[in-house]
């Protein structure tokens, strides 16, 4: 992908906005040419980055950016996912591969607008997904390839989101299949739109997109529940294969927290990244 010059300015500035918040790197305020709000971008190297300087990496873009890691100060919802620390763990375990994991910050009271492919009269909301993913696309991952020594190809590219991040990170895998080879959905908001997600994969025609998809939900979670079981039967009728392409899990009990999505990062993370 060519960073443009415009790219080039923003990532300038971007440099100049770098902190370091424990074993992170913070950017705060990022703007985008798509949306109207900041978003506010962490980056967590993996320890070999710095032991192999010739080395490059698979990368793991994650929504909801205030929750996912435990060096940053406590989550709105009190609770981090610990993906830093988990990672870390497994790859020092050799459990996985080293792997850069980019966190990129919700827009607060927007969150739902960006979140979304779709206006739902219900909810008075939504419809911004897709210049959210222009933003991702444009300008954050060619921020990303350009600053960090990544690989760049679709299979070494990861998308992961819960909630309406899940729904945020399927349709985004199906409208930039060329980008994004891996996704991760937990707990994923199919019930937005009536289930508008299910429509749209169910519109994909010809060759299905060449991506690996881990899909879960809690037992506990009633409204996701239905929704995300026949979002799974309608992966496998569009030719995802359990225990190939395709994994899916329903965890006894677990509810619809950050909680719940910390205890199965381990899980996920083996899955799109396996070590070698």
């Amino acid at each position: 992908m060519m960073v443009h010059a415009g790219v080039l300015d923003d990532i300038v500035t971007m440099m100049r906005s770098r902190r370091h918040v424990g074993s992170l790197e913070h950017f705060a305020g990022v703007h985008s040419r798509f949306l109207p709000h900041t978003h506010d971008l962490t980056v967590c190297v993996p320890p070999e980055y710095a032991l192999e300087p010739g080395r490059r990496f698979p990368v793991l873009y994650l929504h909801d950016g205030q929750n996912v890691f435990d060096d940053l100060p406590l989550s709105p919802f009190g609770v981090q996912w610990g993906v830093d620390t988990t990672a870390r763990a497994l790859m020092h375990a050799r459990v996985i591969e080293p792997i850069i994991i980019v966190a990129i910050g919700n827009a607060g009271r927007d969150r739902i607008d960006e979140y979304t492919p779709t206006r739902d009269n219900t909810h008075d909301a939504g419809g911004l997904a897709d210049r959210y993913g222009q933003m991702l696309v444009y300008e954050i991952k060619p921020f990303i390839d350009q600053c960090y020594r990544t690989r760049r190809s679709a299979n070494d590219t990861a998308l992961a989101g819960s909630s309406l991040g899940g729904l945020l990170s399927l349709h985004l895998g199906l409208t930039h299949s060329a980008v994004f080879g891996k996704l991760a959905l937990l707990s994923p908001s199919v019930w937005w739109d009536d289930r508008w997600i299910v429509r749209e994969l169910n519109a994909l025609e010809g060759r299905r997109p060449a991506m690996s998809i881990w899909l879960d939900v809690g037992t506990g979670e009633l409204r996701m529940l239905k929704g995300t079981r026949l979002l799974h039967r309608m992966l496998m009728r569009k030719g995802w294969q359990p225990g190939v392409d395709l994994c899916y899990l329903e965890e006894d009990g677990a509810l619809h927290n950050e909680q719940a999505w910390g205890h199965r990062t381990a899980l996920f993370l083996r899955f799109l990244f396996p070590a070698h």
